[in-house]
């Protein structure tokens, strides 16, 4: 019978009931997009982190994020070697430089060095070509979405790094930068001279920690032996370090939660305004249920049920949306990203949000007097 009263009331004024949804559904729509966006950009800033194989970084003293390090000296490899139970030491190189198209123009890459024999950072997803292939002279690999920006078809085409030309041997899917920066895989020594670096300098050193070794009585040993401008972070303080940098020193990271903050608010003031409305226009029925016995409990029983439907209709018909608006950003170099966590946090901001937005009606009618009824 809740269930009954409470779809009546709610079907009742079709129009009420279209703006309560366009409500619910801007809201699910933007917290979504703002909140997918946050997402993917997270991803992104520690997905190189990630993928790396090893327990600590040695770099520059107060590099902030991944892509922009300064150069240390190469010699801190060795250092690293020769402390005990550290496995390995793999030398990256990681720098900003230009790629010159071949149909003309510039753009801004990030070129990434590393053997991939010894480990550390190597491409993933690929879908043309193999990583093997890096060892080949003037190869490179890049990712699928930034062909068009980088002025090349596929496999097989050539470009220019600095003053040295490249030929793209391999495509990735998915791996993408939050600078939108494409990045450019490649050799160690290969990288060296596409960014013009010295031979006794690299941008990291990714030290593998032995199993069971004390990772802190390790960076602790190495510490030691380094200069003190360069410093040791684990993979867990440089992905909290690479995030707070680009997500809240920049202010992105802000813009997109309050951005979904704002379409909850928004969508909670319409829901409630339209919650209130029905409420007050449907005044003598619950009157009359309550001078006919039916206890308060039960009316705001109802009231909850109506907003626990328009929650389920509106969450339905915005995650349609949403969805849709993710499977378009796929390949773009910002992709939203929901994941299943994601669906189910939106599923209960929806029924958090259309329940707070009942409150203003069942304030309503707990003010009822059911004399009312016999005024009429």
């Amino acid at each position: 019978m809740t269930l009954t009263l409470a779809f009546r009331n709610l079907f009742h004024d079709r129009v009420r009931l279209a703006v309560t949804l366009i409500g619910i559904l801007f809201s699910i729509v933007l917290l979504a997009v703002q909140l997918g966006l946050y997402l993917g950009a997270r991803g992104m800033i520690i997905s190189m982190i990630d993928r790396a194989d090893g327990d600590l970084w040695v770099m520059a003293y107060g590099t902030k994020n991944f892509e922009e390090a300064q150069p240390i000296r190469a010699r801190e490899r060795y250092v690293a070697l020769s402390t005990p139970d550290v496995m390995s030491a793999t030398p990256i190189v990681t720098a900003f430089t230009d790629w010159r198209k071949p149909t003309g123009g510039s753009t801004l890459v990030v070129v990434i060095g590393a053997d991939t024999e010894e480990g550390g950072i190597a491409p993933w997803n690929v879908v043309e070509g193999d990583v093997s292939g890096l060892g080949a002279r003037d190869a490179v690999m890049i990712d699928k979405t930034y062909l068009e920006e980088l002025g090349v078809n596929g496999v097989g085409d050539t470009a220019q790094v600095g003053s040295a030309r490249v030929r793209v041997s391999g495509l990735t899917e998915g791996i993408r930068s939050f600078t939108v920066t494409p990045f450019v895989f490649t050799t160690l020594n290969r990288a060296r001279q596409l960014v013009d670096m010295p031979a006794d300098n690299i941008t990291y050193v990714l030290v593998k920690v032995r199993p069971g070794a004390d990772v802190e009585k390790v960076r602790g040993a190495i510490r030691a032996q380094l200069p003190g401008d360069n410093e040791i972070l684990t993979r867990a303080e440089f992905r909290d370090r690479s995030l707070n940098h680009w997500l809240f020193a920049t202010g992105a990271g802000v813009a997109l939660l309050g951005g979904a903050i704002l379409g909850l608010i928004v969508g909670t003031v319409i829901v409630a305004q339209t919650l209130y409305s029905s409420t007050k226009d449907h005044l003598a029925e619950f009157a009359t249920l309550r001078a006919l016995g039916s206890s308060k409990g039960y009316i705001n029983k109802v009231i909850l049920m109506q907003a626990g439907l328009s929650a389920l209709i509106g969450y339905g018909l915005g995650m349609t949306i949403a969805l849709t608006i993710v499977y378009m950003s796929e390949q773009t170099a910002l992709p939203i990203v929901m994941s299943p966590g994601l669906a189910a946090l939106l599923l209960l901001l929806t029924f958090a949000m259309c329940a707070v937005s009942a409150l203003s009606a069942i304030g309503k009618v707990v003010r009822i007097d059911p004399v009312m009824v016999f005024n009429r």
